[in-house]
C-alpha cells in the first residue's frame, strides 16, 4: 500500500515571481542548507542516477547542481545557456550531464565519481532550433567479470590473459560492467534527430514531421522509435554505419499531445495516458497494441479520467494519476505457456488517494517512492510501506493508515481505533501498553477506555524494536539497549566487531532472539532482573552456505529452538527454514523448494513423506512464527516460488496460493509436520499462533486517503481455530495442553501416548476431530475406538464391513465418507480403487465423474454404470438420455420396452430403428399376444424367429408353410415343432423325419419301435446317446434278430463286456476283433484274459501278448513270447516292465522279471535292451556282459565309469586290450584307468609288459619299454601280497629283463664317450641266455655293426653278421642296421649282401609272444 511520507531526497520548484528550489527531510522538514532561490522560475529538475545529487535547469538559461546534505551549489558557467532549459539528461552511470536549450544550443559535461563537475564543457554544438527530449543509448553487453574470474581460477588461459592486459595481445582491457555508453540521440522542435558519439561528432540520423515528444531505442533490434506531438510513432532501423531506414510509422489513438502522458518501458512498450477513461499500450517489439481501464469494485468512480503515468522497472509496476485524485497501480506479471511462450497480465491494485486531480507522477529512484502533484498545487510522495502489526499477550495492533492503528484485545473481546500524532514505522504491544516508533522517536501508550494516553516518549533511531513486560529493547551499532518506557538505558548487550550490529530482534515467551548484519544469531534469557546470554554467540555463516543476510529471527517460549529465514547472496530468499538447536548447538533445515526436510529429518510415516513433498513442493517461505506458548509449535507461511511475493521480501500482496503449515519441532523427533492448509483468500496474511487459534490480518476493503481522518474502522484481526482444536475452541488450559500432547504423539506415530493424552476428554467433538486425524494418519484402530465414543454406529458399521478390503486407504475413505471429510476420493485414486470410487461418485451423485471414471480405470464396471445411471436418468424424466445409457450398458431389449410400454407408438419406432432382432421378436410377442398375426409374423421373419413363424403358422393350420421353414432353416426347434404335430397327425415317417433334423434322436427311436422300423432305428441310435444305443441294442437282443447290430450298439455304447459276451455267445469273431482293438489296462482283467486266449486260439500273438500285458500278467505274456519266439521290442519290453511302486509284483519279482526280459533279449541278439533291463534290475555284470557283446566301446566305457564296481572296471579294461590301444592314446589311457581303478594290478603289470614289447618290436624305444617295464614292477611290487609265489616269481623275471634293457640302454648311452666299454657291454650281453625278448638280439648286433663301420673296421662288421644269420636265418637285416652302414660294408667286402627288403612282412623267427590268459576273460 502508497501512504502519504515526505523523503529525504524530495525536491520541489515553485512558480510565480520568484522561483526556488529546495529539499524536504524523511519527516517532511526543511532543509536550509539545500535551498537555492531566484528571481525567475525553475524549468527542470533532473536527479543524479546514484547520488543526492540535482540538477536544476531555470528559464533564464541557467543550471547548476545542488548536493545534500552539505548544499554545495556548483553553477555552469555562465555563457553556456541564455535561454529556457529544456533538456537535462544524465547518462546511465551519472558520469555524463547533457543540457540543452530553447535556443538549439546543446552542452555535454562530464561529472567525477564524487559528484564534480570538470570544468568546460566537453561537447558544445549550437542546432539553431529549440532542443524537446534526449536519450542515451543502452551500452553494449559488458563482459561478466564474475564468470571470467571462475573461468581464471579453473585454469582458462584466454580468461586469465583479459585480466592481465600487459600479456593480452588485444591492446585494450577487458570491458567492464560498469562501462556506460556515451553516445546519445538529441531531437529538435521541427522533427530532426541527431546522433552525437564520444567524439563529440553530431551528424543527422533521421527526421519526422513534426516535433518529437519523446524517444526510445531498443538495443535487441537496433531500433530508434521517436513519438511526435501529433501522436505519430515511427520506427527507424539503424544500420552499422549510421544511416537510418524507416520501418513503420502507426497513428497512436489520443486526444493530442497537448493532454498526452508518455512513457516507454525497457521492453519497447509505449504508454500514453491522454485524459480518457483508459490507458492505451502499444508494444513496438510484437507490433500489438491494447488498452487498461478501472475497475469500479476496487473503489474507483465511474467516469473517472485518466492523465499521467509512470512505470517502475525495478518492480513492474504502472502508476496512472486520475481526475479524481486516485493512484491506480498496475502490476505486470509475465506468464509463459506450455508452448514456451509469453503474456503480459496486468493486475489492478486497490488505489492510494490524494486530494484534487491528479497532474502528473514521478517514481523515485528507491523504487519505493512516487512523486503525485496535483491541482491543490502541492506535491504528495508516496512511499511504499509495510503494513506495521503485532500481537502478544492476547493484544494485537494493526497499521490502518499512517498514523492509525486498529488494536484489539481477545481477553475482554474488544477494538479500537486509535490515531497518532505521527507517522508509524513500528509498533509493539503488551498486555498493557503500545509503543509507536515513527523512525525518530518512540511513544509509550497505556489503555485508557477507548482510548490510548501516552505515558512517555524518547528519541530513539534503532531499525530494530521489541517490547517485554516493563522493557524496551532497542538497537545501536554493536549493541542492544534495555530501556525503560521512559527511554532510560537499563542494560546494555553488548557485540563485538566481528559479532556485527543487531538488526533482527524478536520476543516469544520470555525470550529475545537477536539477529546481526554479519549473521550471528543468540537468544537471551528475560525472566530475570537484567537479561541474560544463552549458549553461544552462533555464526550462521559457517553453517549455511551462500547466506546473504537474516530475514528473520524467531526463538520458541522456552528459547530452546531458533528459527531463520535468510536471503542468499543474490538478494533472493531462500527456499529453506532453518532450526537451530541451542542446547545441542545444531541446525537442521526443512526445504520447501522440494517439500522434504533434511535427510536426517524424515518424517515417521512414509504418508507423512508423501504429503510434505506433494504439498509443500515449489515453494518458499514468508513470515514465521513460534507459539505464544507451546515450545513444539512452529508455523510458516509459504508461497509459490513463481509468486510476485518474492520479488521484495518486504512486501505482502494478496496470493491466492498461500499455504499456512505447521510444524512440531522437538530434540528428539526432528522436523515433524503437523498440518498444511492454504490461507483464506479474505484475509491478508498471518499474524501469530496462539494455541488454540491462529491470527490472520484482515484485507483493507479500501486504502484510506492521504488527508487525516479516523473512520470507523472494522475489526482487523481474526483468529482460525486449528485443526486440532475445532470445536474445542474455549476449552479450558487442561483439555488444550491434552490436545496437544494427543497431536503430537499422533504425528510421531506413538498411539499409547496418544491415548493416554485424551482419555478424561468426554466432549463429542473432540472425538470427532480425533477421528479425522486418523483419516490423516489412517489409524483405522483407534478410529474404531472414536466412533464408539462418539456413539456414531452407522460409521462403526460402514467401517467393520470394509475389513475385508484389502487397502488401507480403501477403508479410510469409507471412514472418511462417514465423517463427512473430502478425502474419500483421493484416497480411492491413491490406492487404485477406481471401482469403490465409482460407486463413491454414484452415492454422491457426480454421475459424470462415476461415467469417466468407469470409461477410463473401472472398465469392468462401465456396464453396470450405464445401467445405474440410465435408472437414475429415468427416475429423473430424461428418458431420452436414459435410453441412450440403456443402449451402452446393453440392457435395452428389455429396459428400453419396459419404459416405452405406455407409449406404444415411440416404442414401434424405436424398434424399427434399432433393427435388431431381439426387439423384433419382442415386438412380434407382443403383436401376438394382440392377436395382430399378420403383422407378428412380418416381425418373427425380421427377427428370424423361425420356431414363433412355425408355431404361428401351425397355429393358423399351415402345416405345410410350416414344414417348408423347418426345411428351408434347418432349425432344431421349429423343426421339432413340426415333428410334434406330424406325429399328433399320425404321419410317422414325416414326423420321425423332421425329429431327426431336431436331432431328438430318442423321440424318433420310440417311433421306430413303435412302428417297426427296424431299418431306420440301426442308423438313429448310432447317431445317438449311449442311453439309446443301449436300449435299442436290448431291443434287438429280445427279438433275437439282427445280433450282429446289437454287438455293434452294445459296443458303441460302451458296454463292452456285454458285446463281448454277446460276440462269443453268437461267435462273431469280426466283431471280436474289433472290440478287442479298444480294449486297454483300465478294461476288466478277466476280460482282457478271455480276449487273449481267443486270440491265442487263432495264433495272433501279438494282440495276445498285448492283452496279457494290459491284465498285468507279465510272465505269461513273457512265456508267451518265448514259446512263439516273438521279437521283444523296445515298446514291447517297456510295457512289460512294472513301475517300481506297483502293487502288482514286489520288487524281488520286478527284478526277476526285468532279468528274463534281458535274458530274452540276449537270445535274440538286442544287447543294448538286454543291458539296459539288466540295469533295471540292479544287475551290473550282466549288463556290462550284455554290453561288451554289443561292441559299443562309448558306452561300455560310459558304463564302466558310471557302474563304479571293480569286476566291470576290469572287464571294460579286458575289452579294451582286445581293440587297436597301441594306436589310439585314449583307449590306453582308459585301460590303465580301469585297471588301476579296478585294482587288478597284475593285469596292468601284463598291460605295461605289453606295452613294452610295442615299444620295442615297432619303434626300438628301450627308453620307453624301460620306464613301462619299471611302471610294471611297481604293479607286481603292489600285487606281491595278494598272489603270494606266482606275483614273486613274475617279479624275479620282470626285474630280470629290467636290468638286460637298463645294460643295452647304457651301452648305447656311452657310446660316444666310451665305446671299447659299450662294445664290451653287448658282448656280454650276447652271451645271456635269455636276452630274448627283453633285447632283441638283432638291435645288439646292429648296434656293434654299426660301431665296427663307423670306425671302418668292417672286418669284424661282417663278423657280426655272420654271427646274426647263424643265429637268426631269415633275420631281416634292414630292420637293425641303418642302409648307409649296410652299403659301405657291401662296397668294403665287395660281396653284394641279400637282405630282407623293410617292406616285406616275412614272419622273423621270432616266437609270438603270447598274450595274457586274463585279457581274453
Amino acid at each position: 500500500s502508497f501512504y502519504c511520507l515526505n523523503y529525504t531526497y524530495a525536491a520541489r520548484k515553485t512558480h510565480g515571481h520568484n522561483g526556488s528550489a529546495e529539499w524536504k527531510s524523511s519527516q517532511g522538514e526543511h532543509v536550509e542548507l539545500c535551498h537555492v532561490e531566484r528571481g525567475f522560475c525553475p524549468s527542470l529538475l533532473q536527479w543524479h542516477p546514484t547520488k543526492p545529487l540535482l540538477a536544476v535547469g531555470w528559464e533564464t538559461g541557467e543550471t547548476m547542481l545542488l548536493s545534500h546534505p552539505s548544499g554545495e551549489l556548483t553553477p555552469l558557467p555562465n555563457n553556456t545557456h541564455n535561454a529556457c532549459i529544456t533538456v537535462l539528461e544524465w547518462s546511465s552511470n551519472g558520469s555524463r550531464l547533457v543540457t540543452g536549450d530553447q535556443a538549439g544550443v546543446m552542452a555535454v559535461w562530464r561529472v567525477d565519481a564524487r559528484g564534480k563537475l570538470q570544468g568546460s564543457p566537453l561537447i558544445k554544438h549550437d542546432y539553431s532550433k529549440p532542443l524537446t527530449c534526449c536519450i542515451f543509448r543502452p551500452p553494449p553487453p559488458a563482459e561478466d567479470v564474475a564468470m571470467l574470474a571462475r573461468a581464471a581460477v579453473s585454469g582458462d588461459e584466454s580468461a586469465l590473459d583479459m585480466f592481465n592486459w600487459k600479456k593480452s595481445n588485444k591492446g585494450a582491457a577487458f570491458a567492464l560492467g560498469s562501462q556506460e555508453g556515451l553516445t546519445f540521440y538529441i531531437s529538435t522542435a521541427d522533427g530532426s534527430v541527431y546522433n552525437v558519439d564520444e567524439q563529440a561528432r553530431s551528424v543527422p540520423l533521421v527526421s519526422v514531421e513534426s516535433k518529437i515528444q519523446t524517444m526510445w531505442y531498443s538495443k535487441r533490434r537496433d531500433v530508434l522509435a521517436v513519438v511526435t506531438d501529433s501522436l505519430l510513432l515511427s520506427q527507424f532501423s539503424l544500420g552499422p554505419e549510421g544511416i537510418a531506414q524507416e520501418i513503420s510509422k502507426v497513428k497512436l489513438s489520443g486526444r493530442g499531445v497537448q493532454h498526452a502522458d508518455i512513457v516507454w518501458t525497457e521492453n519497447g512498450l509505449l504508454i500514453t495516458a491522454s485524459g480518457e477513461q483508459h490507458i492505451r499500450l502499444w508494444d513496438v517489439e510484437l507490433d500489438d497494441h491494447y488498452a487498461l481501464s478501472l475497475d469500479e469494485s476496487l473503489g474507483f468512480e465511474k467516469g473517472e479520467l485518466l492523465n499521467c503515468v509512470s512505470f517502475c522497472t525495478s518492480k513492474q509496476v504502472l502508476a496512472a494519476g486520475t481526475s479524481r485524485g486516485r493512484v491506480a497501480l498496475w502490476h505486470m506479471v509475465t506468464v509463459s505457456d506450455q508452448k514456451g511462450d509469453t503474456k503480459i497480465h496486468w493486475k489492478l491494485q486497490t488505489p492510494a488517494e490524494v486530494e484534487g486531480n491528479i497532474s502528473q507522477l514521478q517514481w523515485g529512484s528507491s523504487s519505493h517512492l512516487l512523486a503525485v502533484c496535483s491541482s491543490s498545487s502541492c506535491v504528495v510522495i508516496l512511499s511504499e510501506h509495510v503494513l506495521c502489526s503485532h500481537y502478544s499477550q492476547q493484544m494485537a495492533a494493526v497499521q490502518l493508515t499512517p498514523a492509525q492503528l486498529s488494536l484489539a484485545n481477545f481477553n475482554t473481546n474488544t477494538h479500537i481505533t486509535f490515531h497518532t500524532d505521527t507517522h508509524i514505522r513500528a509498533v509493539q504491544v503488551t498486555k498493557d501498553t503500545v509503543a509507536v516508533w515513527n523512525g525518530k522517536y518512540i511513544t509509550v501508550y497505556e489503555p485508557s477506555g477507548q482510548t490510548l494516553h501516552s505515558t512517555g516518549s524518547f528519541q530513539c533511531e534503532s531499525p530494530a524494536l521489541v517490547v517485554h513486560e516493563e522493557n524496551i529493547y532497542t538497537v545501536e551499532p554493536n549493541r542492544v539497549q534495555i530501556r525503560t518506557p521512559q527511554g532510560t538505558v537499563k542494560q546494555l548487550l553488548a557485540f563485538s566487531e566481528a559479532e556485527g550490529n543487531p538488526t533482527q530482534l524478536s520476543v516469544c515467551g520470555s525470550y529475545l532472539a537477536v539477529g546481526t548484519d554479519t549473521c550471528h544469531v543468540r537468544v537471551f534469557d528475560l525472566t530475570r532482573r537484567e537479561a541474560k546470554a544463552m549458549g553461544v554467540m552462533k555464526n550462521l555463516s559457517e553453517l549455511i552456505p551462500d547466506l546473504g543476510a537474516l530475514r528473520s529471527v524467531k526463538c520458541n517460549a522456552s528459547g530452546s529452538q531458533l528459527s531463520v529465514l535468510i536471503a542468499q547472496v543474490n538478494g533472493r530468499p531462500d527456499n529453506k527454514v532453518y532450526f537451530y538447536d541451542i542446547e545441542l548447538d545444531t541446525l537442521s533445515h526443512f526445504d520447501f523448494f522440494t517439500g522434504r526436510p533434511e535427510s536426517s529429518l524424515a518424517q515417521s510415516e512414509d504418508s507423512q513423506r508423501t504429503r510434505c513433498e506433494g504439498e509443500l513442493a515449489a515453494r518458499c517461505p514468508v513470515s514465521q512464527f513460534w507459539d505464544e506458548n507451546e515450545p513444539r509449535l512452529f508455523v510458516c507461511e509459504t508461497v509459490h516460488v513463481n509468486s510476485d511475493l518474492l520479488c521484495s521480501s518486504q512486501s505482502q500482496t494478496e496470493k491466492e496460493d498461500v499455504l499456512v503449515v505447521t510444524f512440531f519441532v522437538t530434540q528428539e523427533h526432528g522436523l515433524l509436520l503437523q498440518d498444511s492448509q492454504p490461507k483464506p483468500a479474505t484475509l491478508l496474511s498471518l499474524l501469530a499462533l496462539d494455541t488454540p487459534y491462529y491470527y490472520y490480518i484482515c484485507k483493507v476493503v479500501s486504502t484510506p486517503t492521504a488527508a487525516p481522518q479516523v473512520p470507523s474502522s472494522p475489526q482487523m484481526v481474526v483468529r482460525r481455530a486449528l485443526r486440532d482444536f475445532v470445536g474445542l475452541e474455549s476449552c479450558e488450559k487442561q483439555t488444550r495442553d491434552a490436545m496437544l500432547n494427543f497431536s503430537f504423539y499422533l504425528t510421531i506415530g506413538d498411539m499409547d501416548e496418544a491415548f493416554k493424552a485424551i482419555k478424561l476428554i468426554k466432549s463429542e467433538a473432540v472425538w470427532e476431530n480425533m477421528a479425522r486425524m486418523c483419516v490423516k494418519s489412517r489409524r483405522l484402530d483407534v478410529a474404531r475406538v472414536c466412533l464408539g465414543n462418539m456413539g456414531n454406529a452407522r460409521a462403526a458399521r460402514a467401517l467393520r464391513n470394509t475389513e475385508k478390503e484389502p487397502e488401507v486407504e480403501a477403508q479410510v475413505a469409507v471412514l472418511a465418507t462417514q465423517l463427512g471429510m473430502l478425502d474419500a476420493e483421493r484416497l480411492y485414486k491413491s490406492c487404485g480403487r477406481f471401482d469403490l470410487l465409482n460407486k463413491f461418485y454414484q452415492a454422491a451423485g457426480q454421475w459424470q465423474q462415476a461415467v469417466e471414471t468407469a470409461e477410463t480405470h473401472d472398465r469392468i464396471h462401465l456396464r453396470t454404470t450405464y445401467y445405474s445411471y440410465a435408472k437414475h436418468l429415468e427416475a429423473m424424466g430424461d428418458k431420452n438420455l436414459a435410453l441412450v445409457y440403456f443402449e451402452k450398458s446393453d440392457t435395452h431389449r428389455f429396459e428400453v420396452p419396459r419404459m416405452l410400454m405406455e407409449d406404444n407408438l415411440s416404442l414401434e419406432i424405436y424398434i424399427n430403428k434399432m433393427k435388431d432382432k431381439d426387439l423384433y421378436k419382442w415386438w412380434g410377442h407382443y403383436l401376438e399376444s394382440q392377436s395382430d398375426m399378420e403383422a407378428a409374423l412380418h416381425y418373427y421373419d425380421l427377427a428370424q424367429d423361425y420356431l414363433s413363424q412355425v408355431r404361428v403358422y401351425c397355429y393358423l393350420g399351415n402345416i405345410q408353410k410350416a414344414s417348408e421353414i423347418a426345411n428351408e432353416t434347418g432349425n432344431r426347434a421349429a423343426s421339432y415343432h413340426v415333428a410334434r404335430q406330424y406325429e399328433g397327425q399320425d404321419e410317422i415317417s414325416q414326423s420321425v423325419h423332421f425329429y431327426t433334423r431336431a436331432q431328438a434322436y430318442n423321440n424318433a427311436i420310440r417311433l421306430c419301435k413303435e412302428n417297426n422300423l427296424d431299418e431306420q432305428l440301426m442308423n438313429l441310435a448310432l447317431l445317438s446317446n449311449p442311453e439309446d444305443m443301449m436300449d435299442t441294442a436290448m431291443y434287438y437282443e429280445e427279438k433275437g434278430t439282427h445280433m450282429d447290430r446289437a454287438v455293434m450298439l452294445y459296443h458303441k455304447a460302451g458296454h463292452v463286456s456285454k458285446a463281448l459276451e454277446l460276440a462269443f455267445a453268437t461267435e462273431q469273431f469280426g466283431a471280436l476283433q474289433l472290440i478287442a482293438e479298444d480294449l486297454n489296462e483300465n478294461s476288466d482283467p478277466a476280460l482282457l484274459a478271455r480276449c487273449s486266449d481267443f486270440f491265442i486260439k487263432h495264433a495272433q500273438y501279438q494282440k495276445a501278448v498285448e492283452l496279457l500285458v494290459a491284465a498285468k500278467k507279465y510272465h505269461e505274456a513273457l512265456q508267451l513270447c518265448l514259446d512263439q519266439s516273438l521279437t521283444i521290442t523296445e515298446d514291447l519290453a517297456e510295457s512289460l516292465t512294472v513301475p517300481k511302486d506297483s502293487s502288482h509284483l514286489s520288487e524281488a519279482g520286478r527284478k526277476e522279471l526285468l532279468e528274463k526280459i534281458a535274458d530274452c533279449c540276449m537270445r535274440q541278439g538286442n544287447y543294448h535292451l538286454a543291458t539296459k533291463k539288466y540295469t533295471q534290475a540292479g544287475n551290473k555284470i550282466k549288463a556290462m556282459r550284455a554290453l561288451l557283446k554289443s561292441g559299443d566301446t562309448e558306452k561300455i566305457v560310459f558304463f564302466a565309469g558310471v557302474s563304479r564296481q571293480k569286476e566291470i572296471y576290469v572287464m571294460a579294461a579286458n575289452y579294451l586290450q582286445s581293440l587297436d590301444w597301441r594306436n589310439d592314446p585314449e583307449i590306453m589311457k582308459n585301460i590303465i584307468g580301469f585297471y588301476t581303478k579296478g585294482r587288478a594290478l597284475d593285469l596292468l603289470a601284463g598291460f605295461y609288459e605289453a606295452c613294452a614289447e610295442v615299444e620295442i618290436d615297432d619303434y626300438q624305444n628301450y627308453e620307453k619299454a624301460y620306464g613301462a617295464l619299471t611302471e610294471a614292477c611297481k604293479c607286481l611290487t603292489k600285487a606281491k601280497g595278494r598272489s603270494g609265489d606266482e606275483a614273486d616269481s613274475k617279479l624275479l623275471i620282470l626285474t630280470h629283463r629290467l636290468g638286460l634293457v637298463k645294460r643295452f640302454i647304457q651301452a648305447r648311452r656311452m657310446h660316444e664317450e666310451d665305446p671299447v666299454e659299450a662294445v664290451r657291454v653287448c658282448e656280454s650281453l650276447l652271451e645271456e641266455k635269455d636276452l630274448d625278448p627283453a633285447v632283441r638280439v638283432g638291435d645288439v648286433y646292429g648296434f656293434l655293426v654299426e660301431h665296427y663301420c663307423h670306425h671302418g673296421n668292417f672286418q669284424q662288421a661282417w663278423s657280426k653278421i655272420e654271427d646274426l644269420r647263424s643265429t637268426r636265418p631269415n633275420i631281416n637285416l634292414s630292420l637293425y642296421v641303418s642302409q648307409t652302414s649296410l652299403e659301405a660294408l657291401q662296397n668294403a667286402a665287395g660281396v653284394r649282401l641279400v637282405y630282407r627288403d623293410t617292406d616285406t612282412h616275412a614272419a622273423e623267427d621270432d616266437e609270438e609272444v603270447e598274450e595274457d590268459e586274463n585279457i581274453n576273460h
